[in-house]
């Protein structure tokens, strides 16, 4: 998997932030999410248009 499959900015979305392709969920926020000990099985319920490779995406740009 490619980050640029998952995660895409464009100046016309937040602004040019980071955000997972087909969504308005910045990768920042996710990732908040994730480092505040939210589980990745609530995170996908609140945000039904994820899949669990956007958030790996996610985690995978931070290393990048």
């Amino acid at each position: 998997m490619e980050l640029a499959d998952r995660i895409v900015t464009n100046p016309a979305i937040l602004g040019g932030k980071p955000v997972v392709r087909g969504t308005r969920l910045p990768v920042e926020f996710l990732l908040e999410l994730l480092d505040a000990g939210e589980a990745e099985s609530t995170i996908l319920a609140n945000y039904p248009g994820l899949v669990r490779e956007d958030l790996e995406a996610c985690r995978r740009s931070r290393r990048a």
